[in-house]
């Protein structure tokens, strides 16, 4: 039994620090993540472009009988954000997201809702994959899905 609580023990010890070291890592991901909403709602081009690799790619799945996939470069997204329509503030906000760390990569997933100005468009699936740089987390790949059907937190909020 004494042997029992020692294996025990040694596993605790072994995992709980694993674990306080992720929750910093966690905020940091999320802020770089969040940092790509915050450029697209102030279009900040150089904000969107810090939070994403040179590399990154961004990949749309497409509903319907026959999905597809389309894809963009960070760098093209950026470009689209800036050539929005002068007046238009694209709000898109993420709701209970999963984070996952492991070393130098993370993946975040989470349902989000997408507004032009008041008006809700439409809702799906982000999932993030990102790069830690040094001590800076990059985005290197985002997929997400859209769906104009079956969304929740359609409501405008700032």
């Amino acid at each position: 039994m004494q042997k029992a609580t020692i294996v025990f023990a040694v596993l605790t010890v072994s995992f709980v620090p694993h674990a306080w070291t992720q929750e910093p890592e966690r905020a940091a991901v999320l802020a770089t993540v969040q940092k790509v909403f915050d450029g697209m709602r102030t279009r900040d081009t150089v904000l969107i472009q810090q939070a994403f690799d040179t590399s990154a790619r961004l990949l749309r799945v497409t509903s319907g009988p026959a999905p597809s996939l389309r894809g963009i470069s960070g760098a093209r997204f950026a470009a689209i954000v800036r050539g929005a329509k002068e007046g238009d503030v694209w709000n898109e906000r993420i709701y209970d997201p999963e984070v996952r760390v492991d070393g130098n990569i993370a993946q975040v997933w989470a349902y989000y809702t997408f507004h032009l100005n008041a008006t809700f468009t439409h809702c799906g699936i982000d999932a993030f994959m990102l790069m830690k740089l040094g001590n800076t987390w990059k985005i290197t790949q985002l997929t997400d899905t859209e769906w104009q059907q079956g969304c929740t937190h359609t409501e405008a909020r700032d």
